[in-house]
């Protein structure tokens, strides 16, 4: 599975982005995306994830009413809508993939088989 994200960037506290991970190779081994996010100097969090059926989402407390997490199923992407951004929601965003089946576990970075490399977003005024 290869995994492509893209569209971050910097926007002002407040302002919105949509990131886009798209997903090729062996993506019918593909049970659930998921995005997370790294600050400087702290781990990788659990940011949001969704099975690829797209009947079930998942979302870190800290993003619950800002952030949709969708996915386009004829283009095989996963977006991650991001609204009402704040100071602390500046990191790199990474998508993943997981065969698991295991929803449990969507939350956990170590849950996850494939990444992609990453797009940075940054919350300034």
């Amino acid at each position: 599975v290869q995994l492509q994200a893209s569209g971050g960037g910097l926007v002002q506290p407040g302002g919105s982005l949509r990131l886009s991970c798209a997903a090729s190779g062996s993506i019918f081994s593909i049970n659930a995306i998921g995005w997370f996010r790294q600050a400087p100097g702290k781990e990788r969090e659990f940011v949001a994830a969704i099975t690829w059926s797209a009947t079930s989402a998942y979302y870190a407390d800290s993003v619950i009413g800002r952030f949709t997490i969708s996915r386009d199923n004829a283009k095989n992407t996963v977006s991650l809508q991001m609204n009402g951004l704040k100071p602390e929601d500046t990191a790199v965003y990474y998508c993943a993939s997981t065969s698991s089946g295991n929803t449990l576990y969507y939350r956990k970075v170590n849950e996850y088989h494939y990444w992609g490399q990453g797009t940075l977003v940054t919350v300034s005024s």
